[in-house]
């Protein structure tokens, strides 16, 4: 990456800045490989923050799916995340996992999933075969206690599970269904799949490890038993580890990284979070992989409004991504993604993940319940992992006054309400859009893949008119 002028002499937000097009032979954002080189499989170069109100096995396997990481967060208990890592690595590389119930279940019971998936609608099972399909508008009207036997669509129409995507979309626009079961051999359901499921399959990759399975990360803290929390996590076969604190530049990180690195981890060791070449570089010789880089940029983050303390994330990335390449390490940009943009820029700036938390939160995909405000939009909670929320989860086995004490401090907002883009309200919706913007960015920097996309990319400065600029307007000059 260059500048078109001076390096400037104060520090960049992702809003500052700008990309020139060049010379570019590259026809099509299709022939743009965005595979990453950090290590962790990842075959779109999108990271799911772990964050509590954001990042569940739902979330791990449809992104991996897709080709991104999901880190499980640390709050979770070690027993419960060994579950969910073996869970997505059972799931299938194509067909999403159904939502089922028996015949005998009721509407309400169905209602009540349905929001648990993008694909919103309810398999009825017998013996493990499909006999109905259940849609949020066969529940509209219905009584919430009749049995789902009696609005079902019996004897629906299946899929093979053997079918390649792409017949498997022709079958379903010739029926004209959105979505059908798929069957194995012996007509046991297998999952769901959809016409744009179908679709996406033919455009990304799955994530997966060496064995062909959905890849899947975690996240554990500085303090504790940290020994003993990363061996457990590589024993339930996690892909990517994660030691992860707001202060990254701290010799309790240090510590953890020698104690991690003494077990000899087969999978990359991710550690941060900092904001500078001298924070890059210690975390890397006491034995990071890939440096976390990202100071108070995120939605749910107070912190710079709380301490001072943070650092404009463009130029952060910059500085750190050159330190940790001078060593042959890699990094993350952590936070301030607003839009598909802003995941470019980071690239350019030579990260080779993204990672984004609050903007998949208002997805079907992430942990919370969905809830229905006043004007009727669909949302979900959202919170920081400073905050006293995040804060209460994670020190739940203490006593009550150490409890009651770190209560009194935190940096994060505890409580904020993500809504449902009514265009794009599942991850899948969110993964298009952003590798869309990814991908023709590349192109008008004349990069088939990431690496050129770093060595090609020139980057100018714009006033903040200059950036308004570049906004689009829905809804006229009157």
């Amino acid at each position: 990456m260059r500048f078109v002028g001076p390096v400037p002499p104060y520090d960049l937000t992702y809003d500052d800045v700008f990309m020139v097009p060049a010379h570019s032979q590259v026809p099509s954002r299709f022939d743009v490989d965005l595979t990453t080189d950090d290590g962790s499989g990842a075959t779109i170069p999108i990271v799911v923050a772990n964050m509590t109100a954001v990042a569940g096995r739902r979330m791990a396997e449809t992104t991996a799916r897709r080709g991104a990481i999901t880190v499980l967060p640390q709050d979770i208990p070690a027993p419960v995340v060994s579950q969910a890592i073996a869970w997505v690595k059972e799931r299938h590389l194509v067909v999403d996992t159904a939502i089922t119930l028996g015949p005998g279940a009721t509407v309400g019971e169905a209602a009540a999933l349905m929001p648990k998936r993008a694909h919103d609608a309810v398999v009825v099972v017998e013996s493990g075969r499909p006999v109905g399909i259940v849609t949020d508008a066969d529940c509209t009207a219905a009584d919430r206690f009749a049995q789902l036997h009696q609005v079902m669509t019996p004897d629906p129409f299946v899929l093979a599970e053997s079918m390649s995507p792409q017949d498997a979309f022709q079958a379903l626009d010739a029926a004209r269904l959105r979505l059908a079961p798929v069957v194995d051999t012996g007509g046991a359901l297998t999952g769901v799949l959809t016409r744009t499921g179908a679709l996406r399959a033919t455009i990304y990759t799955p994530a997966t490890d060496v064995s062909g399975r959905l890849r899947v990360a975690a996240a554990i803290g500085v303090n504790g038993d940290v020994g003993g929390k990363a061996g457990a996590l590589l024993d339930a076969g996690v892909d990517v580890l994660v030691i992860d604190t707001a202060h990254g530049h701290q010799q309790r990180m240090i510590e953890a990284l020698k104690v991690i690195r003494a077990l000899s981890p087969a999978v990359p060791v991710v550690a941060g979070n900092v904001v500078t070449a001298e924070g890059t570089r210690d975390l890397i010789a006491a034995g990071a992989d890939v440096v976390k880089v990202g100071v108070g940029p995120g939605a749910m983050c107070t912190t710079r409004m709380m301490t001072g303390v943070g650092r404009p994330q463009f130029s952060a990335v910059l500085e750190c991504a050159n330190a940790a390449a001078e060593e042959g390490k890699h990094v993350w940009a952590d936070g301030g993604v607003r839009h598909p943009r802003d995941v470019a820029l980071a690239l350019a700036a030579g990260a080779s993940n993204v990672m984004i938390g609050s903007w998949f939160a208002g997805t079907y995909e992430s942990p919370g319940d969905l809830h229905v405000a006043a004007d009727g939009r669909l949302f979900k909670d959202s919170f920081g992992m400073a905050s006293a929320r995040a804060v209460a989860n994670r020190t739940a086995g203490e006593g009550s006054f150490e409890r009651a004490r770190k209560a009194l401090f935190e940096e994060g907002i505890s409580s904020g309400r993500q809504y449902l883009d009514p265009e794009r309200p599942g991850v899948e919706d969110l993964l298009d859009t952003i590798t869309a913007g990814v991908r023709s960015a590349c192109t008008y920097a004349g990069a088939r893949d990431l690496a050129e996309f770093r060595e090609r990319a020139l980057i100018g400065i714009q006033s903040a008119s200059g950036y308004a600029e570049g906004r689009p307007i829905y809804a006229g000059w009157s």
